[in-house]
């Protein structure tokens, strides 16, 4: 790939991450517009439904109260994770890499602005933790990649 086309492909990406980012940050500004904390509203009876809640830990609500060390973790991450953008020329690696970014990104600003992450998605029965649109974006990006990895997609 020669440089020029190396640039736009590297752009479309680099353009992807903050439309996922403002995707996240939208969704968790209106569930804190329009919920109290705790609340919540049934959208699938008995399935689904839209609670808000602050969550101060990791994924799935773990290590509690750590906020400085989730902070300088999901930086340094963010940034190894750039430099293997730049570096990978598959397409379905960098999309990978350009959700766990953009997830990264999303709960590291509500980190920052509130000292905690907004949850709001809440499926009843067959998922006992609450999570939000950038906790999506790292489990698909993850999941994905560790599939083209073992499908050896990744190179």
């Amino acid at each position: 790939m020669n440089n020029n086309s190396k640039i736009k492909s590297n752009f479309i990406f680099f353009l992807l991450i903050p439309i996922l980012v403002i995707i996240d940050q939208i969704i968790k500004i209106n569930i804190k517009a329009g919920f109290d904390v705790g609340q919540s509203k049934e959208i699938i009876k008995g399935f689904f439904s839209i609670t808000y809640i602050q969550n101060t830990g990791a994924a799935f609500g773990i290590l509690k109260d750590q906020r400085i060390i989730f902070i300088a973790m999901t930086i340094a991450i963010i940034a190894a994770l750039l430099f293997q953008l730049l570096k990978y020329n598959n397409f379905l690696v960098k999309l990978c890499i350009v959700l766990i970014i953009s997830g990264a990104i999303g709960n590291l600003i509500d980190r920052l602005r509130y000292g905690y992450v907004v949850d709001m998605f809440d499926f009843h029965g067959i998922w006992n933790y609450i999570f939000n649109f950038a906790d999506i974006l790292v489990v698909v990006g993850v999941i994905s990649f560790c599939l083209l990895i073992f499908l050896g997609k990744d190179s």
